[in-house]
């Protein structure tokens, strides 16, 4: 098995996916943002959620 199809296993099994749509040109500027604050887009956008989930307890 290749390196590649271990890691879509891997993922498969430990992960869900969740659309997200925003507007053109968007997601440019977010990624941009995202690695000025040393994150990828996943990661950014989980923080935020992680962040937000947690103000709201």
């Amino acid at each position: 098995m290749s390196q590649t199809q271990a890691s879509a296993k891997y993922n498969a099994k430990t992960y869900e996916e969740i659309k997200l749509r925003v507007k053109k040109g968007q997601k440019n500027e977010i990624k941009t943002y995202a690695k000025l604050q040393g994150l990828s887009l996943n990661g950014y956008i989980n923080k935020l959620i992680a962040e937000d989930m947690n103000r709201g307890l």
